[in-house]
């Protein structure tokens, strides 16, 4: 496996899905294309955005105009929600949403563009042979790594199972593509982004406005209460707000259910010398904690480890 490195990723598509949300797809060549094509699901790059452009004035958003003209000191963590090996090249997409100077300026780069990427980064999600379903429980852009590990969990071809959970406050908030608002109120509605892989999907708002009416954890729940299969034969992979991350690894706890999340954090460096994205977890057999980085440790985590 290559080792992480510095690396120029030329942009192959950049696209708007609907706003707020957009899927850039980047080209890496040569000794990136090697290093990206192991990347695992849950993992993360550094993209430099300092040298981005910003829009037009009347393409920022008025609630961005402010911040806008904010210089990007700082390279800004993005996990893949696809990645692909063709020959020599490596084709990784990101998802992105625009909420502030870095991603807005994301919006301007074009097909040929270049970007210096850091990566791989961090530690992903592990799905150890012998379980028997996968659930993949994503809230609002959390999903992103989720589509990641469909895609490397139907590529393992081994026979496992995997059904998808997606939540968020209102329709508007699910990055997906397609006719949310004609999402039906019943279970079973296959999002795009998973069904390409025959992965089943259930959408959860908190507002009703699509899918099940509810937080997206009691979707989860409601599922597992119905469900046959044996708690060691399950595992549970989340990415989202921590707050549902907590309730995620509760819930896993308390049935006795593997559990696996990918924490948010603010990184600066990426690889630990910084120690700003510090995460308390407990300490095997013992009351006290002690803290992690994010960046180094994680940003995926054991559901029982991490202290809420």
């Amino acid at each position: 496996m290559s080792d992480k490195g510095e690396f120029t990723a030329i942009v192959s598509s950049n696209r708007k899905i609907r706003q707020p949300f957009h899927r850039l797809r980047l080209e890496f060549a040569q000794e990136g294309a090697k290093a990206f094509a192991n990347f695992k699901p849950g993992q993360f790059a550094q993209l430099d955005l300092s040298n981005a452009a910003l829009p037009s004035p009347e393409n920022i958003p008025q609630e961005l105009c402010d911040a806008a003209g904010r210089q990007i000191l700082l390279r800004r963590p993005f996990s893949f929600a696809k990645v692909n090996a063709d020959g020599d090249r490596t084709f990784a997409e990101l998802l992105y949403c625009v909420v502030g100077p870095a991603t807005l300026r994301m919006t301007t780069l074009s097909s040929g563009d270049s970007i210096s990427v850091i990566g791989p980064l961090g530690n992903g999600y592990h799905v150890p042979a012998g379980k028997k379903k996968v659930l993949l429980v994503g809230g609002g852009m959390g999903t992103a790594p989720l589509q990641h590990l469909a895609q490397a969990l139907t590529d393992r071809d081994d026979g496992i199972a995997i059904i998808a959970f997606a939540g968020a406050k209102t329709v508007d908030g699910l990055p997906f593509e397609g006719q949310l608002d004609e999402i039906s109120q019943q279970l079973g509605f296959s999002l795009p982004e998973f069904a390409t892989y025959g992965i089943e999907s259930l959408v959860a708002t908190d507002d009703g406005s699509a899918g099940y009416h509810g937080l997206v954890t009691d979707c989860l729940l409601h599922w597992l209460e119905n469900s046959r299969l044996r708690a060691e034969d399950l595992i549970i992979c989340a990415c989202g707000p921590e707050a549902m991350l907590a309730r995620v690894a509760q819930i896993a706890g308390q049935k006795n259910i593997d559990c696996q999340v990918s924490l948010e954090r603010r990184m600066a460096c990426g690889i630990g010398l910084c120690q700003s994205c510090a995460v308390e977890c407990k300490v095997p057999d013992s009351s006290e904690t002690a803290y992690k980085m994010c960046c180094e440790h994680g940003p995926v985590f054991d559901g029982r480890e991490v202290v809420f």
